[in-house]
């Protein structure tokens, strides 16, 4: 049988699945409560592994800190490469392995009970940066360390105070991100934008603290000339459903990163039903009602091993909705009324 020439360098006899590690270099990075190690013969891949995960806290979620392996292989140029954005991953499963597919040179190989996983990514996706790193890297590093450390993996923002953490759950357009930048503004810890990680049995959160994505709109709300330059000036990315954001690297702006995991107190559900009256922003979800919204908003999370603790840990901290004030500040206030600060 005929094998296909590798992009490795090596005779594709003697080597026809590219096992050998040819000028293999190697970075180290600690996210998510684990030690990742990257491994590549690609200086540009092992860039974007930088630009992404470079300069963060380096947080722990347990006693035991894991381990974990990617490999980065760059293949071909595809021949025909898509003129607009790569075509959508799609994901599949079996035989203990976990697959993310663009499309015969773009892909994830992930194998969660080994801790590694494989990600392959063509000479031309160097050009579209932020999709190789959000939807194969990414995908990479979130998977491992959710299997590994049973994480529960939610969408949403977290900001906290001295230790303590808010999530921030709702549909996308609620304003998560304008929130989180406010609160960001004002002083309070940043521990996430777009993900974050809870160990259910303590509900202690972590996250990854690199960027900061959010409308041009949201511009309008901050006053400070430094912080409106910081975003201003960033890249702009497109995301899948056409919505155009600032890309703004929080290790290069104003505000704290939450250098440590945060206690979560409680969670908001950010909606975007306007309230006339500043102070109402605010109130208590019934746990009933709760329990329901919760699992409406995180509809992959609910399924997973640890979403039963917690839920039930979440609904004995308190759930509160957030509605839309005049301002994003009166929602900052009432976060730090939640975390006792103010």
């Amino acid at each position: 049988m005929a094998m296909a020439s590798t992009f490795h360098g090596a005779d594709a006899g003697a080597d026809p699945f590219g096992e050998r590690s040819v000028g293999r270099r190697v970075v180290r990075r600690r996210i998510l409560g684990g030690r990742f190690c990257f491994g590549s013969a690609s200086g540009a891949l092992l860039q974007l592994v930088e630009a992404a995960y470079g300069g963060l806290p380096r947080h722990r979620v347990s006693m035991a800190i894991p381990e974990f392996r990617i490999e980065l292989r760059l293949s071909p140029p595809r021949a025909s490469p898509p003129a607009g954005e790569p075509p959508p991953v799609q994901m599949q499963s079996g035989a203990g392995v976990i697959c993310g597919v663009m499309d015969a040179s773009n892909y994830v190989v992930l194998a969660p009970a080994q801790q590694r996983a494989l990600v392959v990514a063509s000479v031309d996706m160097l050009e579209r940066p932020y999709h190789l790193r959000y939807e194969l890297i990414e995908f990479a590093v979130f998977t491992l360390a959710t299997r590994g450390q049973g994480l529960v993996p939610l969408h949403g923002a977290c900001v906290g105070w001295q230790g303590r953490g808010i999530l921030l759950l709702g549909a996308s357009g609620s304003g998560k991100s304008t929130l989180a930048l406010q609160a960001l503004l004002q002083g309070l810890d940043f521990l996430a934008e777009d993900a974050v990680f809870v160990a259910p049995q303590d509900m202690l959160a972590t996250g990854v603290a690199n960027y900061l994505h959010v409308q041009a709109d949201a511009l309008r709300f901050v006053e400070d000339a430094g912080a409106r330059r910081w975003i201003g000036e960033a890249p702009v990315i497109r995301r899948r459903s056409g919505v155009q954001k600032y890309e703004a690297d929080l290790r290069l702006g104003p505000g704290r990163l939450a250098a440590v995991p945060l206690q979560l107190v409680g969670a908001v559900l950010v909606c975007g039903e306007p309230v006339a009256d500043p102070a109402a922003v605010l109130r208590a979800v019934p746990a009933a009602e709760a329990a329901a919204r919760l699992a409406a908003s995180q509809p992959y999370a609910s399924g997973q091993p640890g979403w039963a603790r917690f839920e039930q840990n979440m609904l004995a901290l308190g759930v509160h909705e957030l509605r839309r004030s005049g301002h994003p500040r009166h929602g900052v206030a009432a976060l730090r009324r939640l975390l006792g600060d103010g």
